[in-house]
């Protein structure tokens, strides 16, 4: 249930994150979800990929700073209210989430959502206890 999550340090200057996204693409690297945040002088590009193992290495081999971490993704009906459910459990719980991002997955009815959680263990409990679907590596592919 816990996804590796791949987080890039990219300067905010043209052609940077061309990079970051031509080295994954040049080596067959699928990208199943992404975020970006910016500042002015860089942002933190964190990326849900097929192959993150591959990716670290291959970013490092490079000279991007790169962190992997793990992260969880739960199905979220795509309706109002569906994302406020999920966010509603893990309040009453004393959850924080630290941050989150969002993303619709091929042929399904639901839209899959990214969270980075400060008890991700205590987070997946609770989750499980309140019939919240998580996704798994498998659904998602990755390898």
């Amino acid at each position: 249930m816990l996804l590796p999550q791949l987080s890039v340090f990219v300067e905010n200057k043209t052609g940077v994150l061309n990079g970051v996204i031509n080295i994954l693409a040049n080596n067959s690297i699928n990208i199943r979800g992404l975020s970006l945040a910016e500042t002015k002088d860089f942002g933190i590009l964190r990326l849900i990929l097929d192959k993150p193992y591959k990716a670290l290495e291959l970013l490092k081999k490079n000279n991007y700073t790169t962190i992997l971490n793990e992260v969880i993704a739960v199905e979220v009906k795509d309706e109002p209210g569906g994302l406020a459910k999920v966010l509603n459990i893990l309040a009453e719980k004393g959850i924080n989430v630290e941050y989150m991002y969002g993303f619709l997955e091929k042929n399904k009815d639901n839209a899959i959502i990214v969270l980075r959680i400060d008890d991700i263990e205590r987070a997946i409990d609770i989750l499980i206890e309140n019939n919240v679907t998580l996704v798994k590596r498998d659904d998602l592919e990755l390898i």
